[in-house]
């Protein structure tokens, strides 16, 4: 199914190799009459550069997608193929180590690369300038506001080398204004570094901001019901009127799902 007003696809030429693709990916949950079937024959790419979000009901499968991606789990059935490339995840809450500065926070994705204690720091130094934190190596996570948290986790993420990055709400919890301010950060920086990134979000208009697709699951199980390719110039203001005429069209098209399974 594709949405009437805009073009299905994500705008990549064909002879691109795919950042990731799931095909006919399905995850089962338990065994037997109590089993719980969460994705079902999800066939789903992004190409490297390509910033995909991913939308739909509470329960639908969103994260555990990015699981399966990210390796964390393994999927009942189907292929996932990512092409060797590093991966990095972002989750809604930070998870920063609390005994730890900001700096040795970032250090310990740098740890793995063999890097020694006197390149670590440059390295995080050099990160923490990217996301706007340089000057806040030595403060510890209590001291720093959700916002900032969310930015050390980025730079984390970062310092992993990681091609392909995989968000699950990273900023769902934060105010407005200071997600506003997030996402011109992330913007920046995925155009920069050319990343592939797979974010999932419940917010429409954050997806339709962000977004070069916005992909629809079904409610559970989850399937791909509608893939929108979002053709609006950049940069993109979530309040603007073009961003929110697409949001209001795929809002109404989750109130079908939702309503269609009764939730």
């Amino acid at each position: 199914m594709t949405a009437p007003a805009q073009e299905l696809g994500s705008g990549r030429s064909e002879g691109d190799t795919p950042a990731v693709r799931l095909d006919a990916v399905s995850k089962v949950y338990g065994r037997g009459p109590s089993s719980l079937l969460a994705l079902d024959q999800v066939s789903l790419e992004a190409a490297q550069g390509e910033f995909v979000c991913l939308l739909g009901a509470s329960g639908c499968g969103k994260s555990t997608m990015l699981n399966l991606v990210a390796g964390l789990d393994r999927p009942t059935a189907g292929t996932i193929e990512t092409g060797g490339r590093k991966i990095a995840m972002m989750f809604q809450e930070p998870a920063l180590f609390p005994w730890l500065t900001v700096s040795g926070n970032v250090e310990l994705a740098l740890r793995v690369q063999g890097l020694d204690r006197k390149a670590r720091r440059a390295r995080a130094a050099e990160l923490l300038d990217v996301v706007h934190l340089g000057g806040f190596a030595r403060k510890r996570p209590h001291e720093l506001s959700g916002g900032m948290r969310q930015r050390v986790s980025l730079a984390r993420a970062l310092a992993q080398q990681a091609d392909l990055l995989l968000m699950d709400e990273p900023f769902g919890a934060l105010d407005a204004m200071t997600r506003d301010l997030l996402h011109d950060e992330l913007e920046r920086i995925w155009r920069e570094r050319n990343l592939a990134v797979l974010f999932v979000t419940h917010n429409v208009r954050e997806a339709v901001r962000l977004g070069d697709r916005v992909v629809l699951l079904s409610s559970r199980p989850g399937k791909v019901i509608e893939d929108y390719s979002v053709k609006l110039d950049r940069p993109r203001r979530t309040e603007s009127r073009d961003v929110a005429e697409l949001a209001g069209g795929i809002t109404e098209r989750l109130k079908e799902e939702v309503r269609r399974h009764g939730r």
